[in-house]
């Protein structure tokens, strides 16, 4: 099964209990008018993409129809689809342009920080990488047990100490085994601990501060994980990690289980960070880049998304 197949499958839920009302609306509506707008709204504030970006979609919509003097509930969903596409924009490549390049993953506990890390870690070994991974989650019972198991299966090296060391000395171990092992990726974990801004800014200064001193050259992602099950929860989160920390790109897990993921398009809106990542699965493969295209598509459409086109190529 290709990316896409498992990819729709994992937005079924999303797709059953919202986006499949849209496609019934847009098909039992004989003419385009506000009506229909006003019940696309009502569908998409459901799937808790939040008010603020559905009235921005809307208002959008609402534009080009008269622009365009689209009369066909057909072109109406073009046009959604491909508004929905620019609203989530697309996320990027990572920045691995040094030897090692740094990845820090943030997140609270339970969103799914440590698989995140070792399937990021498992793909990038199939690019033939070399991967060192840090343990820095030293406070939380059995981070570290479940890390090691992570990358054991990911077959990359995790540097750890024992439970309660210091994070920032973490660190700096895996930075000497990275550029001891000419890795060309180092991972590093870190706390979920989010009630406490203050410790966890201090924190994250600390370990970045030994990052800068250690590898002042190194181009650096700060990747913020979010459970997409908690919908507009995760937009708060985001938000309060973004005070924090410079993000420079989100994760977001268990798509799979959730009927909220029209919450993806306003955590991009509200927070203008992009999706880099996507899981819809416990697999070590089922985490892949973010392709706006193909998860609208996905969400919304009914044609068939090919590997072909996925590489550019006509079906």
């Amino acid at each position: 099964m290709g990316f896409f197949d498992k990819l729709k499958a994992g937005l079924q839920k999303t797709k059953n209990a919202v986006f499949g009302q849209l496609n019934e609306v847009i098909k039992n509506f004989r003419k385009v008018d506000e009506d229909l707008l006003e019940e696309l709204e009502e569908i998409m504030i459901m799937s808790d993409m939040g008010a603020v970006t559905t009235e921005k979609v809307i208002d959008e919509l609402r534009d080009r129809i008269r622009t365009k003097n689209i009369k066909s509930a057909d072109l109406v969903k073009n046009e959604l689809a491909e508004i929905l596409r620019d609203q989530i924009g697309e996320g990027g490549e990572l920045d691995l342009s040094t030897s090692p390049s740094v990845i820090l993953v943030i997140g609270v506990n339970g969103v799914g920080k440590t698989t995140s890390i070792g399937k990021i870690a498992h793909n990038l070994k199939k690019e033939g990488k070399r991967v060192v991974v840090a343990a820095a989650d030293t406070f939380r019972a059995a981070a570290i047990d479940q890390l090691a198991v992570w990358c054991e299966r990911a077959g990359v090296e995790l540097i750890a100490q024992k439970e309660g060391a210091d994070p920032a000395s973490v660190v700096y171990d895996a930075i000497a085994a990275a550029n001891k092992r000419k890795a060309d990726v180092l991972i590093i974990d870190t706390a979920g601990r989010l009630h406490n801004k203050s410790n966890l800014m201090d924190e994250l200064a600390k370990i970045n501060r030994i990052i800068s001193r250690e590898l002042p050259d190194a181009a650096r992602e700060t990747l913020l994980v979010l459970d997409s099950t908690t919908g507009q929860n995760a937009v708060q989160q985001a938000k309060k990690f973004k005070e924090a920390a410079d993000i420079t790109g989100l994760i977001l897990t268990k798509l799979d289980g959730t009927a909220k993921g029209g919450a993806v398009f306003s955590i991009k809106d509200e927070i203008d960070i992009p999706v880099k990542f996507i899981g819809v699965g416990e697999q070590i493969d089922d985490m892949q880049p973010f392709d706006a295209k193909m998860f609208v598509d996905a969400l919304i459409s009914d044609d068939v998304y090919t590997e072909k086109e996925e590489d550019g190529e006509e079906a």
